[in-house]
């Protein structure tokens, strides 16, 4: 692998992580998603624009239909995500939708892209697996709560590894820009939830009112990170960079277990190591 794409690759885990401590902190509903989704129309049209002038765009039916599938994709993942983090901890939701996905991924690149990853992809698969076991099995039949985190998790980790191989299928096999498959996973939110805003037009307000910094700031890091991973993604077999970007977990059980104070921090925090180890074997692969 090369240096940029890893160093891309950790930029977007760090990106990833500090965007998911934003919504758990906030607990976000329907509104502040849809105001996530205005404030990055906004953001990031301009640079839509710019390529659209720099490199025209041929627009065509499978354009589109790349864009909408991707789009619908990354809305589910969301909203998974989003509802989990209101049933249980952001170090448990978060480490296992994030080992999941990886795994649900290398599988899907190996039968879908012919990806024939080494033993040592195969080893360090096996230890994020073992990382999430650890974070959330030993306690599943006492506790409620994890058991949840787990469901919402495995749920989570699967739509993650379905938009991964969907978006490698564009960018990579199909040249499709990657700023247009990243501006459509933000505009079809903008328009499907817009009965929000008309109907609830003051709950949107006071979301904004409340919590427009952190909205702002999700805005920009949750298409940015995907956006470098995309980019990543050009020169860099799937079975690897869906791995490595999962470094994001380590910084997420951080700070649920600092910031947060969440329990079993350091069981977590353990769980999180073996993943991270699992991480680090596939980036040497």
């Amino acid at each position: 692998m090369s240096s940029s794409a890893l160093i891309l690759l950790i930029a977007a885990a760090i990106l990833h992580a500090v965007w998911n401590l934003i919504t758990k902190q906030v607990n976000g509903k329907l509104a502040f998603f849809w105001l996530i989704s205005l404030f990055s129309a906004i953001i990031y049209l301009p640079l839509l624009i710019f390529q659209l002038v720099s490199s025209p765009i041929q627009y065509t039916g499978s354009l589109f239909l790349f864009g909408i599938i991707s789009a619908l994709l990354h809305l589910f993942y969301f909203v998974a995500l989003q509802l989990g983090y209101r049933k249980a901890d952001l170090s448990v939701v978060y480490p296992v939708a994030r080992g999941a996905g990886p795994v649900f991924s290398i599988i899907g690149a190996i039968l879908i892209f012919a990806e024939r990853p080494g033993i040592m992809a195969i080893l360090g698969s096996l230890l994020i697996v073992c990382g999430v076991v650890l974070m959330t099995g030993l306690k599943i039949k006492k506790d409620v709560a994890i058991l949840k985190g787990f469901y919402y998790g495995m749920l989570t980790g699967f739509l993650i590894s379905t938009y991964t191989l969907w978006d490698k299928f564009a960018v990579v096999t199909h040249h499709v820009s990657a700023v247009f498959i990243t501006f459509a996973s933000i505009v079809l939110p903008l328009i499907v939830l817009l009965p929000i805003p008309i109907r609830r037009s003051e709950e949107v307000l006071l979301e904004l009112k409340k919590h427009w910094k952190q909205g702002l700031a999700v805005a920009v890091f949750q298409p940015l990170s995907y956006l470098l991973v995309l980019i990543a993604m050009k020169t860099t077999p799937l079975s690897y960079v869906a791995p490595i970007r999962e470094l994001s977990i380590v910084f997420a059980v951080f700070f649920g277990a600092n910031l947060l104070k969440e329990k079993d921090s350091r069981k977590r925090i353990i769980a999180a190591l073996i993943i991270l180890t699992g991480i680090s074997i596939l980036a040497i692969a």
